[in-house]
């Protein structure tokens, strides 16, 4: 008796070429919904954002830093974090926009 013959027998009764051709478009399906699609959205969205950017706009930059644009360039802007006090920032570090005012109810600015 041979073991690898009713393995080879148990492999080829197997449902076939159609279930195969389900799974397959299964697995794409919910790799499309749950990742492909939702990274998507977030990317549009944050495009949107730092196209958006304006002087006078209060952001939250990816580390946590939070401030004023005073200037806008192509790549960059100008974040004002305290009185006299500018950094540099790429815009695509630029994590979300605040409310008109945020900055003053927390600092007192």
């Amino acid at each position: 008796m041979n073991p690898f013959e009713s393995t080879a027998h148990a492999a080829g009764a197997g449902g076939g070429f159609p279930i195969d051709i389900l799974l397959l478009v299964g697995f794409v399906l919910i790799f499309y919904f749950l990742l492909w699609r939702p990274q998507s959205k977030r990317r549009k969205e944050h495009q949107a954002l730092i196209g958006g950017l304006s002087k006078g706009d209060e952001v939250v930059a990816g580390g946590g830093i939070v401030g004023q644009i005073t200037k806008v360039e192509d790549d960059f802007v100008m974040l004002e974090i305290a009185r006299d006090v500018e950094i540099r920032m790429q815009k695509g570090s630029v994590g979300a926009t605040l409310p008109k005012g945020t900055l003053k109810s927390i600092d007192g600015r």
